[in-house]
């Protein structure tokens, strides 16, 4: 699995032009999913993603985790985190999961964030047509690769 985070200010899906998911300051994260990821990947990733220390305490250094300052999450599904672009000029996406196999660890990985203590965890809908809008704060951009 792979997470692409970003710290934010404000963040925002919208799902098929109609339903909106919105959190203030905290997390965007869109995640991918590859062949052979599991369970373990998923709860590694769900740890490590809500006690990631990306925002900065009252003397301004980069120390605090999403709980530690009552942030927020938005996580959504994103499969291209394992295109290659490698070979011709279109992106071969044969690396990320096949979508059933994908949704049900992206869906178990939504629940386990949820159940982590963050108070508001907001989420996209898997394989539907989304806008993502992000206010990056920083911009502060990381790459976390399950173990």
């Amino acid at each position: 699995m792979r997470l692409l985070i970003q710290r934010v200010k404000h963040a925002a899906v919208t799902i098929n032009n109609n339903e909106k998911h919105e959190i203030s300051k905290g997390m965007c994260v869109f995640i991918g999913v590859t062949h052979g990821d599991n369970k373990q990947n998923a709860d590694w990733l769900a740890e490590k993603l809500t006690g990631l220390r990306i925002f900065e305490d009252s003397e301004g250094k980069i120390n605090l985790s999403v709980k530690d300052i009552d942030g927020e999450i938005l996580l959504v599904s994103q499969f291209s985190l394992y295109a290659s672009c490698a070979k011709g000029r279109r992106p071969s996406f044969t690396d990320a999961a096949k979508p059933d196999e994908a949704e049900k660890l992206y869906d178990y990985f939504v629940e386990r964030v949820k159940l982590s203590g963050v108070k508001n965890v907001q989420c996209g809908e898997f394989g539907a047509d989304m806008t993502v809008e992000i206010i990056n704060d920083g911009p502060l951009t990381f790459i976390v690769d399950s173990i």
